[in-house]
């Protein structure tokens, strides 16, 4: 009988992860497909970044120990301070709050940024497939089916590469991938605007996103909030 990973396709795939749950979910799924599964971070100066980075290593600690072809996180710079400038995504000031609309936490052109970064990375290691975590709520220009098919072919034309961008979730609701991913140990992904002490707040506009998604499966949120969820609070 030929073993588990004797199955897998001989292809790597490039994973564009934030340490979020979404991402962490599609790294786990994709590792069961190729037979070399590269996450990679693209540090932008963000408030939340190293807080983010230290629960996604302990993520992939945890799928590493389960699939030896997961390699290690690769961390990619683009800097947006000279961009952004005061935005609250760089101060943590001001952050949306629990109840914020949507486009309250958009990050105008990042995608563009981290897609084209990693393309330029995955071109040069020799990687024709890059997947990221879009799900069907995103209501981002940068998010749509249409984005993504246009970026692949703008990349591949100016990379000379013929790269294929994946977005195996975009049918999916939160909810759906919190049932996907339901075995393994979310509670080391990591969805916040604000953390204090590298722990998700509890009341930015991500981490009610979350809760809310936790609490609509009926699936227990392990989740170690700073102030407790003000969703749960209402709970009766």
């Amino acid at each position: 009988m030929l073993d588990r990973d004797a199955r897998l396709r001989d292809e790597a795939v490039c994973v564009l992860t934030s340490g979020g749950l979404d991402s962490g979910v599609l790294i786990a799924e994709l590792a069961k497909e190729y037979s070399k599964v590269q996450p990679v971070y693209v540090r932008c100066g963000l408030f939340w970044e190293r807080a983010e980075r230290y629960w996604l290593r302990r993520f992939l600690n945890k799928l590493q120990a389960l699939h030896s072809h997961i390699q290690p996180l690769k961390i990619l710079s683009m800097d947006l301070r000279e961009i952004y400038g005061d935005h609250w995504s760089l101060t943590g000031k001001n952050v949306p709050p629990y109840h914020s609309d949507d486009f309250e936490v958009y990050l105008p052109g990042r995608n563009i940024i981290l897609l084209a970064k990693t393309a330029v990375y995955c071109v040069l290691g020799g990687i024709a497939t890059i997947a990221t975590a879009p799900l069907s709520a995103n209501p981002f220009p940068d998010g749509t089916p249409q984005f993504y098919g246009h970026m692949q072919d703008v990349l591949s034309e100016g990379m000379a590469a013929q790269l294929s961008v994946r977005t195996p979730f975009r049918q999916l609701s939160k909810e759906e991938v919190i049932r996907l991913g339901r075995d393994l140990p979310l509670e080391l992904t990591f969805s916040c605007l604000c953390p204090k002490a590298r722990l998700h707040c509890g009341e930015c506009g991500k981490c009610a996103e979350r809760i809310k998604a936790f609490h609509a499966v009926g699936i227990e949120d392990r989740t170690t909030y700073h102030r407790p969820p003000e969703a749960l609070r209402h709970v009766g």
